[in-house]
Parts: structure tokens; sequence; C-alpha cells
């Protein structure tokens, strides 16, 4: 009975958690459809923060490579004055990499929703 009540309060603090993040990254990072996304990459950096294979197997005309494993040392490279645009393949790496963009000042931050594998856009591949 005693690892029942355990197993309950470790799912509860999960999906607390899980709520709290979520609700988190809706007050700092915008969720766009592919249409919205496609009306306004052009006019931000367009980041894709997939690791250089899953990039160089196709990626969305225009995207910069900047991995989120890497983002940390790259931060350099995207400017803060401007609108980022993000995407992954899912949709996960992009809200982390928009969280910790987001602590350091990032101000206009927007993932596609669905990530890459919902992309019927224009790609790229090597």
């Amino acid at each position: 009975m005693e690892a029942l009540y355990f197993l309950l309060v470790v799912i509860g603090v999960i999906v607390a958690y899980s709520a709290f993040n979520y609700f988190y990254q809706r007050r700092f990072l915008k969720t766009l459809t592919e249409e919205e996304f496609k009306a306004g990459y052009r006019k931000a950096q367009l980041i894709d923060v997939r690791e250089p294979n899953e990039f160089d197997a196709g990626h969305i005309l225009g995207a910069r490579n900047i991995p989120a494993s890497q983002l940390k040392m790259r931060m350099k490279e995207i400017r803060p004055d401007k609108p980022v645009y993000l995407y992954c393949q899912s949709g996960a790496r992009s809200a982390r990499a928009a969280q910790m963009l987001h602590k350091k000042g990032y101000q206009e931050l927007s993932h596609l929703q669905g990530g890459f594998k919902k992309w019927s856009g224009k790609i790229k591949a090597k």
C-alpha cells in the first residue's frame, strides 16, 4: 500500500511540474501554426536547434543550425533585438532552447507547432 501512495505522489509531482512548465513557457514563447510561421519567419532569425546530422538530412530553407546542445556556447550568434523563430523535430527541444534564450533576455521568441515533422513548405537537404 505504501508503494502505491509513493507512486501516486511521484506521478502527481510529474504532472504538476509538466503543468508548471507549460504555463510558464506560454508567457514568453509563442507557438505558431505552419501558416503563421511561414508568414513571419523571413523577417526573423530562423534557428534549427536539431543536431547537424538531422539538419543535413533536411531543413527549412533559410534556417541556421545551432543545436540545442551548443546553444549556450553559440548564443552570441543570435541577435536579441530581432525576433527568433525556433524549430526542432517535434517541438520539445525548441521549447527548451526558447527557455534558455528567455533567461538571457531574448524577448520575441516563437516556435513551430509540431516541429519539422509537420512542415510542408520548402526544404533543403544536403
